[in-house]
């Protein structure tokens, strides 16, 4: 880590996941034994209390610029919050238990007017309300300009019609921000218009629930003739692939980090389980193909760290190289963690394979961490673009 981290703001996340996530955590050690998960109610139910309380203590919004009302800390201290949520192995405290879901500070906050930022971001920062940025369709995944949601003017409104799907928290959200077609005639980057949808609006509702091989759980969001006053667009017309890609390297780089810490904790968990397991009258830690296993980890985590290093250096830079570094960062961490996954239940044996044993769920993670901001195909075909590779 440079000079500039914030080390107090670590030691509070550490202190914070000790002193009140464990705790909360521990009360449901059977059910994690049991299942390997803890039911969605009830996670739901525990995050949105340890939200509050991050909150309260100036953690959960410390990486929100302090023009928006957060803390203003840098990308490079944020990510490692993120690093040591994911190092703590613990369940709540991932997914906007401690610090937000991996999105950076999206850059429609702050395109919001004054009244959208009083009504929504201040009590969002405050863990008193949730919030979801609604993009992604059946037929628009990684290129969000085939996106078919519709929004038409009307005097002074705009009714909107089509369907999000893989929308995470999309349930359980106070508001959503809705990006729909506004002008079809415009070039691609210029089409979509981001949009403010309360909960309970006449015409949403939400849709089907995705059962992930993950702990998460996205939804479908439809919009059935939406109305919505002019006042609920967000930013410019047409600036909706703006806001959504300008916040996006920041996003990458928190996932890596969130990825690297879950690679740590299972590393840890290997060290430990073959200092005491035996076989054939030794500890399993002996043998040559477990230390393989581990060191190869070992290594893998230390490359990671380092393109973190260099990815968070730049960081903020509206540049090719500093995107190509976030997205380097997103692309090995989440596949180390991968492996690591892999090789945690391999060197667990029948329990690796069991929800008991504690470490399969983090390879589940590991694969759904590979897809979303970014899948590592496109990402890798960005990077090719940033080295100077001429494009299809």
């Amino acid at each position: 880590m440079s000079p500039e981290v914030d080390l107090d703001f670590l030691t509070g996340i550490e202190t914070f996941i000790d002193r009140v996530v464990r705790p909360v955590e521990s009360r449901y050690a059977e059910e994690l034994e049991e299942t390997g998960t803890i039911a969605p109610e009830r996670q739901l139910a525990e995050r949105r209390l340890l939200r509050r309380r991050s909150a309260e203590d100036g953690l959960y919004s410390a990486g929100i610029p302090k023009d928006l009302g957060g803390g203003g800390l840098d990308v490079e201290t944020i990510a490692h919050g993120y690093r040591i949520v994911g190092r703590s192995g613990l369940l709540l405290a991932d997914r906007g238990g401690v610090l937000p879901n991996v999105e950076g500070p999206q850059t429609s906050m702050r395109a919001m007017n004054e009244d959208q930022r009083r009504r929504y971001l201040e009590p969002l920062l405050r863990a008193e309300i949730e919030g979801c940025f609604a993009i992604t369709e059946p037929d628009a995944g990684s290129d969000a300009s085939q996106v078919l949601t519709k929004a038409r003017q009307e005097g002074d409104e705009w009714i909107i019609n089509g369907t999000k799907q893989f929308i995470t928290h999309g349930q359980y959200a106070d508001f959503v921000q809705v990006v729909a077609k506004t002008d079809p005639d415009e070039r691609p980057s210029r089409r979509l218009s981001v949009f403010i949808v309360d909960k309970g609006t006449p015409g949403f509702s939400v849709g089907a629930t995705h059962h992930t091989m993950g702990e998460d759980r996205p939804v479908d969001l439809v919009f059935d003739d939406v109305r919505v006053p002019a006042s609920a667009m967000v930013g410019d017309r047409g600036g909706a692939l703006r806001y959504a890609i300008g916040s996006i390297s920041q996003a990458r780089i928190n996932v890596g980090s969130l990825a690297i810490g879950k690679s740590q904790y299972l590393l840890q968990q290997m060290i430990g389980y073959a200092s005491m397991r035996e076989a054939f009258g030794k500890k399993i830690g002996a043998f040559q193909f477990i230390q393989g296993h581990i060191v190869e980890s070992s290594m893998e985590i230390e490359a990671a760290l380092g393109i973190l290093r260099t990815a968070t250096t730049l960081a903020g830079e509206d540049t090719d190289e500093a995107r190509r570094l976030a997205a380097t960062v997103k692309v090995y961490a989440t596949e180390t963690l991968t492996r690591v996954a892999d090789r945690a239940i391999q060197v667990h044996g029948g329990l690796g394979v069991t929800r008991a044993g504690g470490v399969e769920r983090f390879y589940r993670d590991a694969r759904a961490m590979r897809i979303y901001e970014g899948t590592s195909e496109l990402l890798r075909w960005n990077m090719a673009r940033w080295l100077g590779l001429p494009a299809q």
